[in-house]
């Protein structure tokens, strides 16, 4: 996201009831399956788009984005329904048709008034999006709820929370420029894909790999008397030049003949994170990140997949391991976690929860969602491309996300939170590349 002026009012965000908004035309009903990966990351995700003034100004914002949402979703019909639970203990979607949850509302300042949104920010940035009052869990939060804030400046922000098991990013990403796309008049670059039972488990399941993702890892570190700290969040911009600097340190030691930027970067996120946490040598930390297997399945996951084609992949090691090796180590698991990732190895993952019904473990344990190669930038109704996007909040405390950053998109901006005394640490090594 880029960097807005200093905070010079608190927000104060006016919301009126909320509507529903149900597809345009007649759409099937009945239960549509979700396959074991949309299982696995069932959690709400919420994101903001904001869109500055322009002489169209944002009197028609509503109309445009609530009718083009009515249109859109009946190419995305599920999206209109309701999570439940199957006969076997599965999430599910009811397609009732009743619709997508919408809000209008309006701000008490212009949006160059409140301040750095570049990093999240639960408390400002959660009022730019609806919450469904009292909901207790994922079943009762529909799908999509989408809010847009008009601001005195003319601008205004789109505001949704969706859940992930809908999706993964590049399924949200192609959804929601479609959802634009059809505010602009124009028919859909990319139609969805609804047949998830592509992506069903084998029968019977076969687990062919040490799915260490599922592992639960005692942590034996300080770590959980740290998270008793004030948790603070920081935003870290690596340029290309940084990004370079850190895979030739990667090959300096000619172990690895090449490595990329996501393994190079994660990697050093990682050593960081660990020495900031002031993990003992003993103590095993997990790496996790998710790979996008649309084109490692075999056959290819058909172009306009809506739902989750990533599988999570993942590294075990001591924090002594990560720390006191070469450079070129930590990048060199990073590697071998992405080389695992083939036909077989996920459609192993998919039969393991088939089975087990577990959920990956975050014990001692860092997440890394890299959102950098997603256009989300791209998204445009009608009043150009977004002035800048990104999320409200991280989901969990172990997950560091990855967005693209300036105008060329050729940055990398780490977003984190960590405890206090750890986020000094992390920072000082930070400004050490």
């Amino acid at each position: 996201m880029e960097s807005l002026n200093k905070k010079t009012c608190e927000l104060s965000v006016n919301q009126q009831e909320p509507t529903s908004v149900a597809p345009a035309e007649e759409t099937e009903k009945g239960l549509y399956f979700l396959s074991n990966l949309d299982q696995n990351i069932a959690v709400i995700v919420r994101t903001i788009y904001c869109f500055k003034s322009d002489s169209r100004g944002n009197e028609e914002a509503v109309e445009v984005i609530k009718n083009a949402m009515s249109k859109v979703l009946v190419h995305y019909y599920p999206l209109a329904g309701r999570l439940t639970i199957s006969s076997e203990g599965k999430l599910i979607v009811n397609c009732t048709g009743e619709g997508a949850v919408f809000v209008e509302a309006e701000a008490n300042c212009g949006i160059d008034e409140i301040g750095d949104i570049t990093k999240p920010d639960p408390v400002t940035l959660g009022k730019l999006v609806y919450d469904i009052p009292g909901a207790k869990n994922i079943l009762e939060i529909p799908p999509l709820v989408a809010q847009v804030t008009k601001f005195k400046c003319g601008g205004f922000v789109l505001g949704l929370c969706m859940n992930h098991c809908m999706f993964d990013g590049l399924g949200a990403m192609e959804f929601v420029n479609s959802w634009g796309e059809t505010a602009r008049g124009l028919p859909l670059k990319v139609p969805p894909f609804l047949d998830r039972s592509i992506l069903k488990a084998r029968n019977p399941p076969k687990i062919e790999y040490p799915h260490h993702e599922f592992a639960e890892i005692e942590d034996i570190s300080n770590t959980t008397k740290l998270y008793e700290e004030e948790m603070l969040y920081r935003s870290f911009c690596f340029d290309p030049e940084k990004l370079e600097y850190l895979k030739q340190k990667g090959m300096e030691d000619q172990v690895l003949e090449k490595c990329t930027t996501f393994e190079s970067l994660s990697a050093f996120v990682w050593r960081a994170r660990t020495q900031a946490l002031r993990m003992t040598p003993d103590q095993k930390t997990k790496l996790l990140f998710a790979v996008d297997g649309r084109s490692r399945f075999e056959p290819p996951i058909p172009k306009g997949y809506f739902g989750n084609a990533i599988v999570l992949t993942n590294s075990v090691c001591s924090a002594g391991e990560v720390m006191e090796n070469p450079f070129s180590f930590s990048v060199g698991l990073v590697q071998k976690a992405v080389q695992m990732v083939t036909d077989n190895y996920m459609r192993s993952a998919i039969d393991y929860f088939e089975l087990t019904r577990v959920r990956p473990s975050l014990a001692a344990t860092l997440l890394i969602t890299t959102w950098s190669r997603l256009s989300f930038h791209t998204t445009d109704f009608g009043w150009g491309e977004p002035l800048l996007s990104g999320p409200v909040a991280l989901p969990e405390k172990e997950v560091i996300l990855f967005l693209s950053h300036g105008k060329e998109r050729k940055s990398i901006n780490v977003l984190l939170g960590l405890p206090a005394s750890a986020m000094t640490i992390f920072e000082e090594l930070m400004h050490q590349i």
